[in-house]
C-alpha cells in the first residue's frame, strides 16, 4: 500500500518545476491530484492549458488519477473553484500544496505598484485563498462528526527568511509572511485535524536559473552523471510527500530542503542582549547603548546563500 492511497491533493503551480515534481510523486504514492495551473510565464503574464495538462498526461500514463485545473488562485474566487472541483471530482481534499508563484524582482526605487501588488497576490494572496476555501470544507466535515486528517504544505523561500536579496523586497516580504501564516495556522487549525507546514526549497526552477549573479550559475550548472544533484526539484519533494501522509504527525514547522540536506528555519526570536533600564527611555540614553547592543547580538540575516522558489 502507498503512503497517500486514499488521499485526495491539491498541487497549485503544478505544470512545471516544484510543483510538477510535486504531484508527480503524490500521484505515484496513490494520491489522486488535482493539477493546478494556469501556465503564465514567470512574472506571471500569459495563460496555458498545456503545462497543467501535460503533467496530468504524465500522471495517467503512469496508472496515476489525476485533473487538470487552470484557474487564477490570486483571486478569491478562482482559489474557491479549485477546491470546489477537487470536492467534485474526488469526493473530498485531504492535502494541500501551496506552490503557485512568480517573480518580478527589481531594486526598490524602481518597484512599481504592479510589481508589488502581483507579487503578493500570487504568493501570499493565492496561499490565503486555496486555504481558506479548503478550511471551510474541512471545518464542516469535522462539525459534521467526521474525522479530519487534512495536510497543507505550504511554500516559503530562503529570501524572506533567512536571505536577504536585493531587489526582492515584494517576494521576499510575501514568503516571510507566508512563513508566519503558515506557524499561525497550524496552532488554529490543529484542533479540527488539520496541520499545516512550510517548505523553503532550494531547487532549479525557472525562477531560480534565471537569478543574476552566483545564485543563477549555480543553478544553470551542469551535474555530473552519477552525482548528487542538490537542486533537483525531485529532492525536496519527498519531504512535501511525507508531510501529506495522514500518520505524519508534524506541524507549525519551516524547513529548508534541497538534495543532501533538511533543516529548519526558526522563527523570529528576541536575541539574548538586551538594553535594560529602571527609568524611562530617553533619547540621549538610547542613542549612547543602542550601537553597542546591535553590536554584541550580530542580530541581522544573511546577504548571502540561495535563492528557493
Amino acid at each position: 500500500m502507498s503512503t497517500l492511497d486514499g488521499r485526495v491533493a491539491i498541487v497549485t503551480g503544478a505544470g512545471r518545476g516544484l510543483g510538477r515534481s510535486h504531484a508527480l510523486l503524490l500521484a505515484r504514492e496513490g494520491a489522486r491530484v488535482v493539477v493546478n495551473d494556469v501556465g503564465g510565464s514567470a512574472d506571471g503574464s500569459g495563460a496555458d492549458v498545456l503545462p497543467a495538462q501535460s503533467v496530468v498526461d504524465e500522471i495517467t500514463a503512469e496508472g496515476g488519477v489525476a485533473v487538470a485545473n487552470h484557474d487564477d488562485i490570486s483571486t478569491f474566487e478562482g482559489a474557491g473553484r479549485l477546491v470546489q472541483q477537487a470536492l467534485d471530482e474526488f469526493g473530498g481534499l485531504h492535502v494541500l500544496v501551496n506552490n503557485a508563484g512568480i517573480l518580478r524582482d527589481n531594486f526598490f526605487h524602481r518597484m512599481t505598484e504592479a510589481d508589488w501588488d502581483s507579487v503578493i497576490a500570487v504568493h501570499l494572496k493565492g496561499h490565503f485563498g486555496v486555504l481558506r476555501h479548503a478550511v471551510t470544507y474541512w471545518h464542516g466535515e469535522a462539525k459534521a462528526g467526521r474525522q479530519v486528517a487534512a495536510s497543507v504544505i505550504n511554500t516559503t523561500s530562503a529570501s524572506g527568511t533567512y536571505v536577504v536579496l536585493p531587489g526582492q523586497t515584494n517576494y521576499g516580504a510575501a514568503k516571510s509572511a507566508i512563513a508566519s501564516l503558515s506557524i499561525i495556522a497550524a496552532n488554529e487549525l490543529g484542533r479540527i485535524g488539520v496541520r499545516v507546514n512550510a517548505i523553503a526549497p532550494g531547487a532549479r526552477t525557472r525562477m531560480t536559473e534565471s537569478t543574476p549573479g552566483a545564485i543563477g550559475e549555480r543553478m544553470r550548472a551542469v551535474v555530473p552523471e552519477g552525482e548528487l544533484d542538490e537542486y533537483s526539484p525531485d529532492n525536496v519533494s519527498p519531504l512535501v510527500a511525507h508531510l501529506a501522509a495522514a500518520d505524519c504527525t508534524v506541524t507549525g514547522r519551516v524547513l529548508a530542503v534541497r538534495g543532501g540536506e533538511i533543516r529548519e528555519v526558526l522563527p523570529w526570536s528576541l536575541a539574548e542582549d538586551r538594553l535594560t533600564s529602571d527609568a524611562n527611555w530617553d533619547v540621549a540614553t538610547v542613542a549612547a547603548r543602542l550601537d553597542e547592543a546591535l553590536t554584541r547580538s550580530s542580530a541581522s540575516p544573511s546577504a548571502t546563500g540561495e535563492k528557493a522558489s
